[in-house]
């Protein structure tokens, strides 16, 4: 499979009334035999979303397209895959918001592996959240209040859809196949939930720095950028964690302050 263009010009929004047709470059095949790239010709109407015209291949051209989805309202986060080379949801992506006159290129999620045409294995991802220490509450004393602002701190992490399209961007995943030494920003987000929560009790700094490689993440912001949640991943999650892994391990005064006493964890 060709490596697909991660940053592609600035599509041309053109009237939904002029394109009364698209071509879908479709890639087709299975992680045994490989694949290849297959042109389909489908029409277009006002309106009409990516998920919808490869919905209308498989009904007319091909019954056995493998794609996965389920509610079509951007809320399951199930219809993830590339777009002119972009991770992005099928169901959320206007045909008419598309570069004209040219090829909508499907692709599978590159970051796992495929099953079939553009449908992928993200069973680690649910592996990986197994392995990160649940919420811990601290014992109930009859004073479990929460300041507004601590609610909206950890609030718009719940936004996650877990579409996983992070992931598949994230170079470290993507490029590099670094699955076993870091858990991606989507999981980062999921511990930045936890720590910034101030009913919990539990210590994950040495699991971030140590077997989820939070150093591993440089900061590209590329995750941010295909959240369809609008989440801001990369400044009000990673950042965040990095710094208290930074203030626990490796701030000199810090480190003194604790060896004489005078700052507990």
């Amino acid at each position: 499979m060709a490596s697909p263009v991660m940053a592609p010009a600035p599509p041309t929004t053109i009237p939904s009334a002029t394109q009364q047709s698209a071509t879908l470059r479709i890639w087709r095949g299975d992680a045994e035999s490989g694949g290849k790239f297959v042109d389909y010709a489908t029409p277009v109407s006002e309106g009409m979303v990516v998920l919808d015209a490869v919905h209308d291949v498989q009904a007319r051209q091909a019954n056995d397209l493998a794609v996965r989805w389920n509610c079509k309202a951007g809320k399951c986060g199930s219809c993830s895959a590339e777009i002119n080379g972009k991770p992005a949801l099928m169901c959320m992506t206007q045909m008419a918001h598309l570069p004209a006159g040219e090829p909508v290129v499907l692709e599978p999620m590159r970051s796992f592996p495929l099953v079939k045409d553009l449908v992928t294995d993200v069973s680690w991802n649910y592996r990986v959240k197994k392995r990160i220490q649940p919420f811990r509450p601290r014992p109930p004393d009859g004073t479990w209040r929460m300041g507004q602002a601590d609610v909206d701190r950890v609030q718009e992490f719940r936004k996650c859809i877990e579409c996983f399209l992070c992931q598949d961007v994230c170079h470290v995943l993507r490029d590099h196949r670094k699955h076993e030494e870091f858990i991606g920003p989507r999981f980062l987000v999921h511990v930045a939930a936890l720590e910034m929560h101030p009913l919990d009790t539990a210590d994950r700094l040495e699991e971030l720095k140590e077997a989820q490689g939070i150093g591993l993440c440089n900061i590209t912001k590329c995750c941010t950028k295909v959240c369809p949640e609008g989440i801001t991943i990369t400044d009000n999650a990673i950042i965040p964690l990095k710094e208290r892994v930074v203030d626990k391990y490796y701030d000199p005064v810090l480190g003194l302050l604790r060896l004489l006493g005078l700052r507990r964890e």
